[in-house]
């Protein structure tokens, strides 16, 4: 008889600020996010803490009475862990540690904790231990507080700093042994897309899991990983694809996400480089998630720090069939009509139904709901391309609706 796994979740607080910058709503999205981010890592979330500030503390992020109140918090009710929305420095971190005694982590260190669990290739775990690496750097004095607890006196003065140094000096040599191995890796990489030929490439970009995978399973009859968690897919995935008779390549790539730790986009940035190489990029967003403009804007960002935003774009907006509006009711005088309560024949009315050369689709992938009109869509801008690249194979493909599908 098969036992029934059991998953321990670790007990955990989430702990965010409201500033001049970031309103009780907007701060109550990102906790909502960390907590999925939480989840998707392993942990439980029991409590989430806030506190009104102008900017955070830069001794403790949060104010004396606040961390007393989550230091009683933990201890009465066994939590194990405290996630921060926001990157602590170093000695914010210390000093944290040393009131709540239990693990403190940040955001990033916590988005640096997932993708370490799902990195599948040597490529990604090498990317990501680089990143992990270039984070832990500046914090080695803190995971040394132990030695505060020993007398001074002959023989006992400096060892701990001598330590601190030899480990320093081992993290150091470790991140430059893993930038060679990315460079060796990128070269190897750099070839196998040369001899991809002259094929057009396309490429899906867009936050994470806003169901990229799933599409990318759809168009191409392939098995990539699909889950309902954050940074399910890791490693890039590049599939030959045929639309009618007209072949391309499709890649998948890692999902973005606000406040995206820098030493992930440095070390991810040669993985990026299917979107820098790419002709075409389908940007996809899950319409039915009530903040997906933002993640139109925090992808958008990206695309430009890897100089990839100027790049012919089809936007594909997913999940229709799980997208739900508010309703206002009739009798209902006082409630203003926001855009959160838009149908998607409004949607379409508004910026989105010009975008891009009225380049937005709207789309179901798991339904299939649409999915002829995205075919033809992808097949029109790919064949574009393709006989702008090779004006004397015009006559092979032909409008969408002339064309015959492959068998």
């Amino acid at each position: 008889m098969l036992e029934k796994e059991v998953i321990n979740f670790e007990r955990t607080v989430i702990v965010g600020i409201i500033t001049q910058h970031q309103n009780e709503d907007k701060l109550n999205e990102y906790l909502d996010e960390l907590e999925f981010l939480t989840f998707t890592a392993g942990g439980e979330v029991i409590k989430r803490f806030s506190q009104k500030l102008e900017r955070p503390n830069p001794k403790t992020f949060l104010g004396t009475g606040k961390m007393d109140e989550i230091n009683y918090y933990i201890k009465e009710n066994n939590i194990s862990t405290v996630i921060f929305d926001d990157e602590l420095s170093p000695s914010q971190q210390k000093n944290i540690s040393k009131i709540l005694d239990c693990k403190v982590l940040d955001r990033t260190n916590l988005i640096l904790d997932i993708f370490a669990q799902r990195a599948e290739t040597s490529y990604a775990r090498t990317q990501v231990e680089l990143a992990q690496c270039q984070y832990l750097l500046p914090r080695l004095s803190g995971m040394w507080t132990h030695l505060e607890r020993q007398k001074g006196g002959i023989g006992l003065r400096g060892p701990g700093e001598t330590e601190i140094e030899t480990d320093r000096r081992i993290v150091r040599d470790r991140i430059a042994l893993l930038k060679e191995k990315i460079r060796t890796i990128d070269k190897q990489m750099s070839v196998q897309r040369s001899n991809r030929g002259a094929m057009v490439r396309v490429a899906l970009v867009g936050y994470t899991n806003v169901g990229k995978s799933t599409l990318m399973n759809v168009i191409s009859k392939s098995e990539v990983f699909v889950e309902n968690k954050l940074f399910a897919t890791l490693d890039t995935t590049v599939r030959k694809v045929v639309i009618k008779n007209l072949p391309f390549l499709l890649s998948d790539t890692v999902g973005f996400i606000r406040k995206l730790p820098t030493q992930l986009i440095e070390s991810f940035k040669s993985t990026l480089d299917e979107v820098r190489e790419a002709d075409l990029l389908l940007h996809v967003v899950d319409i039915s998630h009530p903040d997906f403009e933002e993640h139109i804007q925090s992808v958008n960002q990206i695309l430009q720090d890897i100089k990839s935003n100027d790049k012919p774009t089809i936007m594909v907006f997913n999940k229709i069939d799980a997208y739900r509006h508010l309703v206002i009711e009739a009798d209902d005088l006082v409630t203003e009509k926001t855009t959160k309560h838009y149908t998607l024949e409004e949607w379409k009315a508004t910026w989105m139904g010009t975008v891009g050369k009225k380049n937005a689709l709207f789309i179901s992938a798991t339904n299939k709901e649409n999915f002829e009109e995205f075919r033809e869509k992808v097949y029109e801008a790919v064949r574009e391309i393709h006989i702008t690249r090779f004006p004397y194979n015009k006559f092979l493909y032909p409008d969408y609706k002339d064309a015959v599908e492959d068998k």
